[in-house]
């Protein structure tokens, strides 16, 4: 649990490598995200080049941290794979927030850009991405050592939690 309530967001990162096994292991604790039907509607795209990068830091309003991540993961759902009826969005959000624990819990920091479901941001990105039609990109999380720390934040609030009914 230390690592859930720990969890920051953090867009300032040192210059040291993120290694591809430790890409691999934020990769497993993605794809054990829980899906509806079981679905596993995800897919994942490891991006560390520069130009790439600099191509969604163009297009996506806040992603000016990307210019210093090592790594970034674009979180996609593929509705060929959402035979529920729009459960991808949940999956694959659940598959991000898995990502940013486990990055947490390896000492990277990490934050979630969001794409999905702003046509002027998926849309340019599809294209950097190269995307077939059925690939929809959800999130951008961008990875790296981190260059700031943040406090833990305590965000429980008793007047949020309602019993039975409202």
């Amino acid at each position: 649990m230390n690592s859930i309530f720990k969890r920051r967001s953090i867009r300032k990162y040192t210059s040291e490598k993120v290694s591809e096994d430790t890409v691999k292991e934020l990769l497993k604790a993605g794809m054990s995200a829980p899906s509806a039907a079981n679905e596993q509607p995800w897919e994942f795209i490891i991006i560390r080049d520069r130009e790439v990068l600099q191509q969604i830091i163009d297009v996506h309003g806040y992603a000016a941290m990307l210019k210093e991540a090592d790594v970034a993961i674009a979180v996609c759902g593929n509705i060929n794979r959402d035979k529920v009826g729009g459960f991808w969005v949940q999956d694959c959000s659940a598959a991000t927030e898995n990502i940013l624990i486990e990055a947490q819990e390896l000492g990277l920091g990490a934050v979630w850009l969001g794409v999905y479901p702003l046509e002027e941001r998926t849309n340019p990105i599809k294209k950097i991405l190269k995307l077939p039609e059925s690939i929809i990109p959800l999130s951008i999380i961008s990875i790296g050592h981190p260059a700031e720390h943040k406090a833990e934040s305590n965000y429980y609030d008793e007047s949020r939690i309602h019993y039975n009914e409202w």
